[in-house]
């Protein structure tokens, strides 16, 4: 006997799944259980209470962010006028917050001068998935570690930068946490909204979804009031706090939006991490080809002008082994020239492991990895610090030298 054929109706239904129909109401559901689950995870992956710690420095590391040999630092030990740190076994470990006083002495030709005002950094980038709020957070850590005292100011409505201080946007964060009161208006600086984080030196301002409001709420406030120029909004509204941090560091959301807009007007210097893909070479020219033309339309049809200190290109997640990313990365090197940064982020597991644990390389404790790959990851942003502080420091120099009579 024949088999009987199946009709095409019957196969499509042999062959196709279900249709799942899912309602407004389903989706809400979803949300509520996703929320659920990512408290839940946070509270595993996070110490008692859902409070992070910064890692404790040894005497090695403490040496080295002080820039000088360790038989310096059982020197000045002997002098007591600096944190004793503590006895742990046979080894000698200070706080993070103990550190930055013995980095803070070592380091004063390195720290801002009381007449300069806080360097603004916004980190920027069309593409999501770029390391952009890694490399903010972990910035914003190697500075503090350095000495400075930093303002991370969160502008991603996913809230990413957020995320890895410990706070979770759905839950814990309100407008008053957020830039989105300086945007609607009902606030003239960012003061309210600042609060402290788990690493000493660093202070945050807390991005949330409610912060798409700010892309509704500006154009409105343009509307109403001609005069208003929303592009100014935020550099205004950093006026007070770049009296009070050494640097202001800006996290953007992955678009040229008027949030993005106000980052970039209110920096001194940007930085765009930029992975070694055709995808995202070609997405950073058009980046930088829309922002030209808003400065067109919004600066210089007025008669203003726009002047960044520096614009870095950090060549991030990059895959040595990749022979595809080392044609882009002569690319990079060709468009950019002097603004690519001589130091490349890999793309390491350590970088897996400290997402996956809602932090940075600096938040995982040495031995907790393979130390030769702990190792060049961490070199590599500690270059990176490295590199970005003396561009900072070359601001305060050249703000102190524009004040001579």
């Amino acid at each position: 006997m024949h088999s009987k054929l199946a009709s095409p109706a019957d196969a499509i239904r042999i062959h196709s799944s279900p249709i799942k129909r899912q309602s407004l109401a389903d989706i809400e559901t979803q949300a509520a259980r996703i929320a659920a689950m990512m408290g839940q995870i946070r509270a595993a992956m996070l110490p008692p209470a859902s409070i992070k710690q910064a890692p404790p420095v040894s005497a090695a590391q403490l040496a080295e962010l002080c820039g000088v040999d360790k038989s310096r630092i059982a020197y000045r030990l002997t002098r007591g006028d600096l944190p004793g740190g503590s006895m742990v076994g046979n080894r000698r470990e200070w706080s993070m917050e103990d550190a930055r006083t013995w980095v803070r002495d070592f380091r004063q030709d390195h720290m801002r001068p009381a007449e300069a005002a806080g360097t603004t950094i916004t980190v920027a980038n069309f593409k999501g998935g770029v390391a952009k709020t890694t490399s903010t957070v972990t910035l914003a850590q190697g500075l503090a570690m350095r000495g400075h005292r930093v303002l991370v100011v969160d502008l991603d409505p996913q809230g990413s930068a957020t995320t890895l201080f410990g706070v979770l946007p759905d839950a814990e964060v309100d407008h008053e946490h957020t830039a989105m009161l300086l945007f609607s208006g009902e606030q003239e600086d960012l003061d309210y909204a600042v609060r402290s984080s788990y690493w000493p030196g660093i202070d945050l301002v807390c991005a949330a979804p409610l912060l798409f409001g700010a892309e509704f709420a500006l154009p409105a406030r343009q509307t109403r009031d001609p005069g208003f120029e929303f592009w100014r909004c935020l550099d205004r509204g950093l006026d007070k706090a770049r009296m009070d941090y050494d640097v202001i560091l800006i996290d953007t959301p992955p678009a040229l939006s008027y949030v993005t807009i106000n980052a970039l007007m209110a920096a001194d210097g940007v930085i765009m991490p930029l992975p070694p893909s055709a995808l995202d070479f070609a997405s950073s020219a058009q980046f930088w080809d829309l922002f030209s033309d808003l400065c067109n339309q919004l600066i210089r049809s007025r008669g203003q002008d726009k002047t960044f200190e520096f614009i870095d290109v950090l060549l991030s997640r990059v895959e040595p082994s990749d022979a595809a990313s080392s044609v882009v990365r002569q690319w990079v090197l060709e468009a950019y020239t002097e603004k690519v940064l001589p130091i490349e982020i890999p793309k390491t597991s350590v970088a897996a492991t400290a997402s996956a644990e809602f932090g940075t390389v600096y938040d995982l404790p040495r031995g907790s990895i393979n130390a030769r790959t702990f190792a060049r990851a961490r070199d590599a942003f500690d270059r990176m610090c490295e590199l970005i502080e003396q561009q900072i420091v070359a601001v305060w120099a050249a703000q102190l030298e524009q004040m001579k009579p």
